[in-house]
């Protein structure tokens, strides 16, 4: 059985995002990778917001235990998580890649040709 959070009422999206957050925080900090997660959110965020403003605004999907502070009418959870998605996938993508450890040690590199592969 799942914990309730719903105790922190309003807050308990913006609960969950500082969960997750230090979650993307630690993957972030471990690859050494801010400047592609920055990039990457730069790039993404104005899709995102577009695309959660639509959403809202036609009534794809409601958020009921939040803040109720909105930006450029969107919650200010939802921005949130608009940076910390990208920014965990990056997280996520560029610690595996540091786990992997670099090219040509014995395993083959995923974005090239097979060892013994014809290009």
């Amino acid at each position: 059985m799942l914990p309730d959070i719903t105790v922190f009422g309003e807050y308990t999206y913006l609960a969950t995002e500082l969960m997750w957050g230090t979650v993307a925080l630690a993957l972030l900090a471990y690859a050494g990778a801010w400047r592609a997660a920055a990039r990457t959110v730069l790039v993404l965020y104005p899709f995102a917001l577009a695309w959660d403003w639509y959403t809202l605004t036609v009534g794809v999907f409601e958020i009921p235990l939040r803040t109720g502070v909105e930006l450029l009418g969107v919650p200010l959870e939802e921005h949130i998580f608009m940076v910390l998605v990208p920014a965990m996938v990056v997280g996520t993508h560029e610690s595996l890649r540091k786990l992997r450890g670099p090219a040509g040690a014995g395993r083959a590199d995923e974005s090239g040709p097979e060892a013994g592969e014809r290009v």
